[in-house]
């Protein structure tokens, strides 16, 4: 499919400057081939799942962003083989605005943004209730809200067994014929049991052991990249064969006005650029961003330094460096969105933002270091990888860069914008 194609191209370019980028290519290639035959010997192994029109589907993958966007082009390929399906979500209230745009986008600041994940917590109920799918609700026809992180650290507290309460009753009440979960930890896997469903799929090796013993379906897996598994476990459902397809996300109009009054109605082309990443490891210096960002300022770009919640001080270095050049934004996630559709490139390391630029089909510069990128990096659209041969796989939420992250130049960086910028996706 085209999607997929365009993630080929993209994979030529894993490991970037430090070549292995053909190898990848040829992984990616051989993957794809054994992934088929599993899917099709799956197919004939769920001949009989026979799945009526009024099937109803529960989706858990609680978060965090990066990882929901993963799992939006499985579901999305669900929704397009079976557009009569009833489909729900158990989702963080965090990351609301990645399946709806409905009430999620006015607050711009951590304050804000706080004080909405409250409200949706008890909202389970009657957004459980459901409304009509369009363009600012595109995939999912329910969406049930769970702060499980928040629960694990206060479990006695009188609002915590309150929401369980409430999101156990919603998830029954809808009487699911079916659940997939996509997470693959003990908590969600816990959430999936909540509705009493006697079909619950997850995968034979979920990323917590023991939430395999939940499972009453169990689906080995082989894809290398995680959108791959997820399209995997997709498949699983009624016996599809799926391919991964370009994600279904919310337009909300408010966004896109506020966007467009970011840009500006005769904006140069932009790149943003997001410092932050899930844990120190990952981040690349922001002292380096900040040189990138001076080198696209003198090519004439436009320059926007994305920050989240507590990530202020290092999109500040760049602001300084720049003289204030480089703007400064703090959006909300469905503003980010907006945002995010409009930009010309996206240069990140392995984060959220780099995973919605690639959702969204923008090009991407992604700076690796301790995480692979054959398995959670670009796809879908044309990306260049920068990733150290001295950098392996380490998962430890470690503070400081992960070393060989920091042999990656600035150079490499405004080398690889400029390839992409130029157009060449080769």
């Amino acid at each position: 499919m085209a999607w997929f194609g365009e993630r080929l191209a993209a994979g030529k370019a894993v490991a970037g400057v430090h070549g292995r980028g053909e190898e990848n290519a040829a992984r990616l290639e051989t993957g794809r081939t054994a992934r088929l035959q599993r899917r099709h010997l799956l197919l004939c192994e769920n001949l009989s799942l026979h799945t009526p029109p009024n099937f109803r589907l529960l989706v858990v993958r609680l978060g965090a962003m990066g990882d929901i966007l993963h799992a939006l082009p499985a579901v999305t390929a669900l929704r397009m083989a079976h557009p009569e399906w009833t489909i729900g979500w158990v989702v963080d209230p965090r990351w609301r605005a990645l399946l709806t745009a409905e009430n999620g986008n006015q607050g711009t600041g951590e304050r804000e943004q706080r004080a909405e994940g409250r409200e949706q917590k008890t909202q389970n109920r009657m957004q459980g209730a459901g409304g009509a799918r369009g363009r600012m609700q595109p995939l999912v026809d329910r969406i049930y809200f769970a702060a499980a992180k928040e629960w694990g650290r206060r479990p006695l507290r009188a609002s915590t067994l309150r929401e369980i309460r409430e999101l156990r009753r919603g998830l029954r009440e809808e009487k699911y014929d079916a659940v997939l979960d996509l997470q693959g930890a003990v908590r969600s896997a816990a959430i999936a049991r909540m509705t009493g469903c006697r079909r619950v799929i997850g995968e034979a090796a979920p990323r917590e052991y023991a939430a395999k013993w939940l499972f009453h379906e169990r689906v080995a897996t082989g894809g290398v990249h995680v959108i791959d598994q997820d399209v995997e476990l997709a498949s699983a459902v009624a016996g599809d064969a799926l391919e991964a397809v370009k994600p279904l996300l919310p337009e909300d109009e408010e966004a896109e006005l506020w966007s467009g009054k970011v840009l500006g109605p005769k904006a140069a082309p932009t790149v943003l650029m997001n410092p932050g990443a899930g844990w120190g490891a990952k981040r690349w210096p922001p002292e380096r961003y900040a040189v990138v960002a001076q080198g696209l300022l003198d090519r004439g770009f436009e320059v926007l330094v994305n920050t989240g919640p507590g990530e202020e001080p290092l999109a500040q270095v760049v602001v300084r460096a720049t003289s204030g050049a480089a703007r400064l934004l703090m959006p909300s996630l469905g503003h980010l969105i907006a945002l995010m559709r409009r930009v010309t490139l996206c240069i990140a390391g392995d984060s959220g933002p780099l995973h919605l630029a690639c959702a969204l089909g923008r090009p991407v510069v992604g700076i690796y270091g301790p995480t692979d990128p054959t398995r959670n990096g670009p796809f879908g659209t044309r990306a260049r990888v920068l990733r150290s041969p001295t950098s392996v796989r380490d998962h430890s939420r470690r503070a400081q860069p992960e070393p060989g992250l920091l042999t990656i130049q600035p150079e490499e960086v405004l080398r690889a914008a400029d390839e992409l910028l130029a157009g060449d996706g080769s």
